[in-house]
């Protein structure tokens, strides 16, 4: 029966092509619309590592100064957080205490990486400066080889991991591990090639957005020192006079590295919150840390929340895609009526024959969900273009160049919601016009035929 009242839609839309398309385009767009707005939303607001929300803790001590000699606070910013980064001296002492199960300490900077079987000039590349548990306390995927021991740190040795996306630009996505690459024109050896991985929001490393891909390169934490290597992310510096030296820069109140902890018992967390809370009270008798204490280990949830990496923008996104949603909608439900009711002497014709109403409302229905089912299918194509449109224009405008192309596309949930919204269109713009149609009294239009 649904194949035969099927086969009477396609008919059904041949008669009535203009309208038909009027129609499907508007479901079309709304669906795309909604889905976009839903991809970015979750692109802002999900966490990406929640199986390990209750592990992993950003580790971040209050340097400002007393709130009360401190400007308003700007937009976004929420001073009763505090930093959401560290001074040197301080991530240094942190990273040095044993009881954090696993800890990483990291920064980002740029450079040059050349070398590689597929690429013959040099390319930028963004790199990440980090101590080695970071592949196993985030569950970063590999594709060949694996990470670097914490003996790597210290030396510090010449290791670098490669992100999949710069392991294609050098050697054509084949396995390069062993092979030597030139960072800044020094010989590095490539220990590992990273699988796909694109966390969203970049929960790690909030810093000059989250919604930044993950970076192109990883090296042992020592080469940054060694190097000298300034960072590429935000700096924040209380540090009164100039900063002559590197050297002066890591002895100086500013803040510009990111510290997680793994604490997967309350155990380890009270000791590592006493241990914060001893270095802060030392410091404050040397004259640092003026402000009163606020030492904080912070759940990745709650981190993203308390930084609202989530804002109001985002909420009024959402709010507007489903508006717009529902307008297209109205509007096909008008349309509809309209093509239903002008076929009613068809309709009473039926009846008169023995169509009950359900079967005449199934007819109806059936007619909609098809032009629904159409509609979705080309909302999605239009919100995948959309979205493709959407990472170039990011591409060019984020000043290192990256494509974004890839962290922009819609994933499984937009999905879901374009099948929700599929259903909800077919009920919605189907059953009301399907039933007035039902209800109409057949002897009017049976009179005139």
């Amino acid at each position: 029966m649904i194949g035969y009242y099927t086969r009477l839609a396609l008919k059904s839309f041949h008669r009535t092509r203009a309208l038909t398309l009027l129609m499907t385009a508007s479901i079309a767009i709304g669906i795309a619309v909604s889905v976009v707005t839903v991809s970015l939303y979750h692109l802002l607001s999900g966490n990406p590592i929640w199986w390990k929300n209750d592990r992993l803790y950003a580790v971040t001590m209050d340097n400002w100064p007393p709130r009360s000699i401190l400007p308003a606070p700007p937009p976004g910013v929420n001073f009763d957080l505090g930093p959401a980064q560290l001074t040197y001296q301080d991530a240094m002492y942190l990273f040095a205490s044993s009881v954090p199960e696993r800890k990483v300490i990291m920064y980002k900077a740029r450079g040059v990486l050349a070398g590689g079987t597929a690429r013959s000039q040099p390319l930028r590349a963004m790199a990440r400066v980090t101590s080695a548990d970071f592949f196993a306390m985030f569950d970063v995927p590999f594709l060949f080889g694996t990470g670097w021991s914490a003996a790597a740190d210290r030396t510090p040795e010449p290791l670098v991991v490669l992100s999949k996306a710069e392991n294609e630009k050098l050697f054509g996505g084949t396995n390069s591990v062993g092979r030597t690459i030139r960072w800044n024109d020094r010989a590095f050896r490539i220990v590992g090639v990273l699988d796909d991985w694109l966390p969203r929001p970049k929960f790690y490393d909030i810093n000059n957005g989250p919604v930044l891909p993950p970076e192109d390169v990883y090296m042992p934490w020592g080469w940054g020192t060694a190097l000298a290597l300034p960072t590429a992310g935000e700096v924040e510096c209380l540090t009164l006079g100039p900063l002559k030296t590197y050297q002066d820069f890591l002895h100086s109140d500013c803040n510009w590295i990111q510290m997680w902890a793994e604490l997967p018992h309350s155990s380890q967390r009270e000791r590592m919150q006493a241990l914060m809370n001893a270095y802060w009270s030392e410091q404050h008798k040397r004259g640092r840390f003026r402000a009163p204490m606020n030492n904080r280990l912070t759940q990745v949830g709650d981190w993203l929340a308390g930084h609202q990496v989530l804002g109001d923008d985002e909420h009024l996104l959402l709010i507007f895609g489903f508006s717009f949603f529902a307008v297209c909608i109205v509007n096909v439900v008008g349309l509809i009526l309209a093509k239903f009711i002008g076929r009613a002497a068809n309709t009473g014709l039926r009846r008169a024959l023995g169509a009950s109403r359900g079967t005449i409302v199934l007819q109806h229905v059936t007619e909609t969900a098809v032009l629904a089912l159409a509609g979705a299918l080309i909302g999605l194509a239009l919100a995948e273009c959309s979205m493709w449109v959407l990472a170039k224009v990011i591409a060019l405008v984020n000043s290192n160049g990256t494509d974004a192309s890839a962290r922009m596309r819609f994933d499984t949930v937009s999905v879901l919601w374009a099948a929700l919204l599929t259903v909800i269109a077919a009920g919605t713009a189907g059953l009301y016009p399907a039933w007035r149609v039902a209800r109409l009294p057949p002897a009017s239009y049976l009179k005139s035929q």
